[in-house]
């Protein structure tokens, strides 16, 4: 997809439509277990006695599924923190255990161990297209220094072209698709 001298709204736009025909195109049953799969085998203490704080996100439809990733993180003892957004286009966390969903307050990222965040593509250098709301774009600096940023995407949606970047973004290193998890900055091959 060539995507070069596209604004961000542009990119967007054809973004989106791409993530709507592959969505269309994947057994997101699957792609849900296989996902779960990756990130539990890459999460820090994934399996182990000492569980910790990951900071997550309910899937909408045309995203890559994250019911049975969070389902797998809680299972192995890990806390599971998700969003909801604020009308300033702030995420205000809470337990995804707790059924009251009783907010943690917007600084909750400073306690993460793991951050796993939607994107519609990253780029080879790291470049993260979001939604286009700022929303992880306030998240991820909060997150303390060293913790890993997983980024899902669906087959595809990790690409060669060089997306729109500005100042404020933060690159990110670590993309999981169905097919496993892969480094942000490793070439794509054609």
């Amino acid at each position: 997809m060539d995507l070069a001298g596209q604004t961000k709204g542009e990119t967007r736009r054809r973004l989106r439509a791409h993530r709507r025909h592959l969505a269309a195109s994947r057994d997101l049953g699957a792609d849900a277990e296989a996902i779960a799969d990756a990130i539990v085998g890459a999460t820090p203490r994934g399996g182990t006695s000492s569980p910790g704080t990951v900071l997550s996100y309910e899937s909408l439809p045309h995203e890559p599924p994250t019911t049975a990733l969070n389902a797998c993180l809680q299972a192995a003892g890990h806390r599971v923190l998700v969003p909801t957004t604020l009308p300033d286009r702030r995420l205000e966390w809470c337990d995804l255990s707790d059924p009251e969903r009783s907010p943690l307050g917007i600084d909750a990222p400073a306690a993460a161990d793991v951050a796993v965040i939607p994107a519609l593509a990253v780029d080879t250098t790291g470049t993260r297209l979001g939604q286009g709301g700022g929303c992880y774009d306030r998240v991820l600096p909060m997150l303390p220094a060293g913790t890993p940023v997983l980024v899902l995407l669906h087959p595809g949606e990790h690409t060669s072209a060089s997306l729109p970047r500005d100042p404020h973004d933060v690159a990110v290193t670590t993309v999981v698709t169905a097919a496993g998890v892969t480094e942000a900055g490793t070439p794509l091959r054609p």
